[in-house]
C-alpha cells in the first residue's frame, strides 16, 4: 500500500512539474487556405448581421442589425443586399449599379458599384465579395498571438495598393473551420468569417458580426435588383 501511495505520489508530482505539451495552433498559411480556398466553393451566403461603427472624430458609436445576401455568379461581378432593419435602409447591387435607399428621406441613391465603392461608400460590403484572393491583395498576419477566447483565429489584413477607405482590415475566421481543414486538407466552410473589423485612414472602425450563415441556397438574381418605391426620389450619382 506504501508502495502504491508512493508511486502514485510521484506520477503526481511528474504532471505538476511537467509541462504538457499543447496541441500547436494553426500556421498563418492554414488559416489564410481556409479562408481562400473556402471562398473559390462559395456561390451564394445569406447571414444575419449586427454592426458597430465608431466614428473617430465625434467619439460616437452607431449600432444597426440585419440580413445579407451575396452571390458571385461565374464570370461576373459579385452582387449583395443588405436589408438593415436598424437603422432602417437598403444597399443593393447587381454588380453594375449600387442602389442606396433610406426610407426615411424618401430617396435612393443609385450609381456605378465600382465608383461608389472606391469612393469609400460601402467598403465594408466590397472586401466580402472578395476573400478568395487575400494573399495576393493584403499582407496578412496575426492578431497578437492569433485566437480569441473561443478558438477563432484573428488576422490582420494591410491592402497592398493603398486606398483611402481601407486602411486595414482584422477579420475573425472560425476556429472550428480552420481544424477542419487541418485533419482533412479540404476547406469545407464556404464563409467561415465570424467577423470583420473595417478601419478607415481616418480612423473610424465598423465590426461586422456574422450569425445563421447559410450558403450555397440557390438565391435568385432578381433579388439583387432595387424597385424604387413611388413617389421616392431618385438621386443619380456622377
Amino acid at each position: 500500500m506504501k508502495l502504491f501511495s508512493h508511486l502514485f505520489l510521484l506520477a503526481l508530482l511528474f504532471l505538476i512539474i511537467t509541462p504538457i505539451p499543447a496541441r500547436a495552433g494553426a500556421s498563418l498559411k492554414e488559416v489564410v487556405a481556409t479562408l481562400e480556398q473556402g471562398y473559390s466553393a462559395l456561390k451564394d451566403v445569406q447571414a444575419d448581421f449586427s454592426q458597430l461603427s465608431a466614428i473617430a472624430s465625434m467619439k460616437r458609436e452607431e449600432k444597426g442589425a440585419g440580413e445579407l445576401f451575396i452571390k458571385r455568379p461565374a464570370g461576373g461581378n459579385a452582387m449583395f443586399r443588405f436589408n438593415y432593419s436598424k437603422p432602417r435602409q437598403q444597399i443593393v447591387s447587381n454588380g453594375k449599379k449600387l442602389w442606396y435607399y433610406i426610407p426615411e428621406n424618401r430617396q435612393v441613391m443609385v450609381g456605378d458599384v465600382t465608383a461608389l465603392l472606391e469612393a469609400g461608400n460601402g467598403v465594408t460590403l466590397n472586401y466580402l465579395t472578395g476573400m478568395g484572393n487575400v494573399s495576393r491583395d493584403f499582407t496578412v498576419s496575426f492578431v497578437g498571438d492569433g485566437q480569441d477566447k473561443s478558438g477563432n483565429y484573428m488576422l490582420e489584413l494591410v491592402p497592398r495598393k493603398e486606398s483611402q477607405a481601407l486602411a486595414r482590415l482584422q477579420l475573425t475566421v472560425s476556429g472550428r473551420s480552420v481544424e477542419q481543414f487541418r485533419a482533412t486538407g479540404e476547406a469545407r466552410d464556404p464563409f467561415p468569417i465570424v467577423l470583420s473589423v473595417v478601419y478607415d485612414q481616418l480612423g473610424n472602425k465598423t465590426a461586422v458580426r456574422f450569425s445563421r450563415v447559410r450558403v450555397n441556397r440557390g438565391i435568385r438574381n432578381d433579388l439583387f435588383t432595387f424597385k424604387v418605391p413611388s413617389g421616392v426620389e431618385v438621386i443619380n450619382s456622377p
